[in-house]
């Protein structure tokens, strides 16, 4: 029989804290970045595939489409993944939570299968990756996952309340020992090696020091002691002349400025920072999500400058195919 093990309550929300800051040194900038997928490989399992004990069910409303919105969370089998549940359709339609099945659109992540779609969904995918589950359902009744107050805390309080179960499957690792880098002087990812167990990110997050934002830099290792103090109340932000464009296009009408953070020339609107550094926080809980469309766990560290959700994705793409390779090697 699999163990049961819960794991430890969401800590209450840190008090706000200077920013973390950093500088990025040219070198990093200006080094070639190859990797050889025959020093990348996958190494073997660090821990067990987890899933959780129970379904829990949460409401919500789509920041862009200002719908109401249902997910349920169901215990999944070893080895199936996170896969998303379109149980509004006929028949209902699994969209199965990897890089292969991801589109490009403006401002979020979007996968798509066989002419459906489900949107926004780097929130879900950062809460189960930060908690370590790697094997869930979630069955939505909209294309669009609920926005919350624009981070994963509201995701992670559910699944922490549902509880975990070790599988018996174990968990694969794909070790980084070579930099690869996608994007360009303006904005890049890159994968390299670690010194230190498991995964380590890091955003440099440069808005211009004309902006309420400014320039934060935060590196932390990712666990999901880490993740539930330090990342998963991060909230989503945006500039206020942004917003207006949203609102002007008939997007996120019901949105308040009490669901995410909308930056005014003298910082956040009518919504205090649950962090001094809560945007940078929230780019990694971002890269976190999209990393978990790897389906792996990382041994790497992580190191993004102006990322967005389009690089990450083809960071991952780059990592998938030495999985890929990795496989075929195995296999032959």
């Amino acid at each position: 029989m699999p163990s049961r093990r819960r794991t430890p309550r969401l800590p209450a929300i840190a008090p706000r804290r200077p920013v973390e800051r950093g500088r990025t040194d040219s070198a990093t900038l200006t080094r070639p970045c190859i990797i050889d997928s025959d020093t990348s490989f996958l190494k073997p399992p660090a821990r067990q595939q987890r899933t959780i004990q129970r379904p829990v069910r949460l409401t919500g409303i789509g920041y862009w489409s200002s719908k109401d919105v249902t997910v349920e969370f169901r215990p999944a089998l070893p080895d199936s993944g996170i896969s998303f549940v379109r149980c509004d359709l006929s028949p209902v339609s699994r969209i199965r939570a990897r890089v292969d099945n991801r589109i490009d659109t403006p401002r979020r992540t979007t996968l798509a299968k066989h002419g459906q779609a489900v949107e926004m969904v780097e929130h879900i995918l950062a809460a189960l990756a930060g908690l370590q589950i790697d094997n869930c359902e979630v069955w939505v009744n909209a294309v669009e996952m609920p926005a919350w107050d624009g981070s994963s805390r509201a995701a992670v309080e559910a699944l922490l309340a549902a509880g975990t179960v070790t599988q018996e499957a174990p968990r694969d690792v794909l070790r980084v020992e070579e930099c690869l880098r996608v994007g360009n002087d303006e904005a890049w990812i890159q994968a390299e090696p670690s010194r230190v167990p498991g995964l380590t990110l890091r955003y440099d997050l440069d808005f211009g020091g004309a902006s309420p934002i400014g320039r934060q830099v935060l590196e932390l290792r990712v666990g999901p002691q880490e993740f539930c103090r330090e990342i998963a109340s991060a909230r989503t932000f945006i500039l206020e002349s942004e917003a207006a464009s949203l609102r002007a296009n008939g997007l996120a009408q019901r949105i308040t400025y009490q669901d995410l953070l909308v930056f005014g020339p003298d910082g956040p609107i009518a919504n205090p920072l649950r962090f001094a550094n809560e945007c940078v926080r929230h780019k990694i809980l971002d890269m976190i999500g999209d990393l978990a469309l790897l389906e792996v766990d990382l041994q790497a560290r992580i190191f993004a400058y102006r990322s967005g959700h389009q690089l990450n994705a083809e960071l991952v793409r780059q990592l998938r195919g030495l999985c890929t390779a990795e496989v075929r090697r195995k296999s032959a």
